[in-house]
């Protein structure tokens, strides 16, 4: 089996952020949020990964991820070099995946717990396509999927004016060869783009088999920075530990949760978890609240921020009261 990552939106709500890092590669409780996503595909069992990266995010998705030996697996870069769509992107793939089964994972999508499951159901039941769906109570912006009484997908439709269903469909699925044979029999959409919901829908159509499993964990499509703050707030609520390796002057205090990497120095400042700092920055004279992450080579001066992302090599001075922010020094 092999994987498929799709790392080519723009990101256009994330904006300026965006214009200067895919938002791939944003940063939630400080490491980029493809790399939860190669993690989780690694868990699965998988190496042979292919990720579909466009024109915008070519360089900077290569510069991030290498060939992959990070996560002992094999990286296939495959441009994709307009926005065609979901169904577009696997179908540009065609060469990488040579008729494997495949796991297809949005590169920004979160999921608790990973796919390892997923993966296992689908090995186990060999439908022609297996998808991942989640109660929502949005559905109109999203895939959704109505089912049968067995748990088989019967109709899908692409953010529905309105929806027969609340079950969204999350971006991660299981393929197998098929879906190309079911991409070739389908036109672009109203928004001109190959719909992976027309695809699967056409699966359903001649007969072939598509399963389904519900998420019953949390799950984040991260399109806005409301959902980077969201994530980040969950991903240190979870996941953060207290572990301070770096120093801490005598006039310092740190409480609950929180992770100070080796090289960064606090001085006459309060730390309230949790929170992460990574290494190398400079905390002066401030206050730092809780779910906060804050990137390398940051310094934060006589001021107190708290519930925000801040990208490293960032300088924040004199700041009265910053929250509910992304904060990047090459966005200001």
């Amino acid at each position: 089996m092999k994987g498929l990552i799709l790392a080519g939106g723009r990101g256009s709500r994330l904006t300026p952020i965006s214009s200067t890092i895919p938002k791939q590669l944003i940063p939630v409780a400080n490491k980029p949020i493809l790399f939860y996503v190669l993690d989780q595909v690694r868990e699965a069992g998988i190496k042979d990964i292919g990720i579909i990266i466009s024109p915008e995010t070519d360089t900077n998705i290569k510069e991030a991820v290498g060939d992959g030996s990070k996560w002992d697996a094999k990286i296939t870069y495959v441009l994709q070099s307009e926005p065609k769509g979901l169904a577009h992107a696997a179908n540009t793939a065609a060469d990488f995946l040579n008729n494997s089964p495949f796991l297809m994972f949005l590169g920004d999508n979160l999921i608790q717990g990973g796919v390892k499951r997923f993966v296992e159901e689908f090995k186990t039941t060999r439908p022609s396509a297996l998808i991942l769906l989640k109660e929502v109570t949005s559905p109109s912006a999203f895939g959704v999927a109505e089912l049968d009484s067995y748990g088989k997908v019967t109709c899908l439709v692409e953010k529905p004016k309105e929806p027969k269903s609340n079950l969204a469909i999350v971006g991660v699925y299981l393929f197998t060869s098929e879906i190309h044979q079911a991409i070739s029999q389908i036109k672009p959409s109203l928004r001109g783009e190959l719909e992976i919901t027309d695809a699967i829908q056409r699966l359903v159509d001649i007969g072939k088999e598509v399963r389904s499993l519900i998420l019953t964990s949390w799950w984040f499509d991260i399109g806005s920075k409301e959902d980077v703050l969201e994530a980040n707030r969950v991903m240190l609520d979870n996941y953060v530990r207290r572990d301070i390796k770096g120093k801490l002057d005598s006039s310092s205090q740190v409480f609950g949760r929180v992770e100070i990497r080796p090289g960064t120095r606090v001085q006459n400042s309060v730390i309230r978890g949790p929170v992460t700092i990574a290494e190398g920055c400079r905390i002066i004279n401030s206050l730092v609240g809780p779910f906060t992450s804050i990137g390398a080579r940051t310094v934060i001066d006589a001021s107190y921020v708290e519930n925000s992302v801040i990208m490293g090599n960032d300088h924040i001075i004199q700041a009265k009261h910053l929250a509910g922010s992304i904060h990047s020094l090459s966005c200001w």
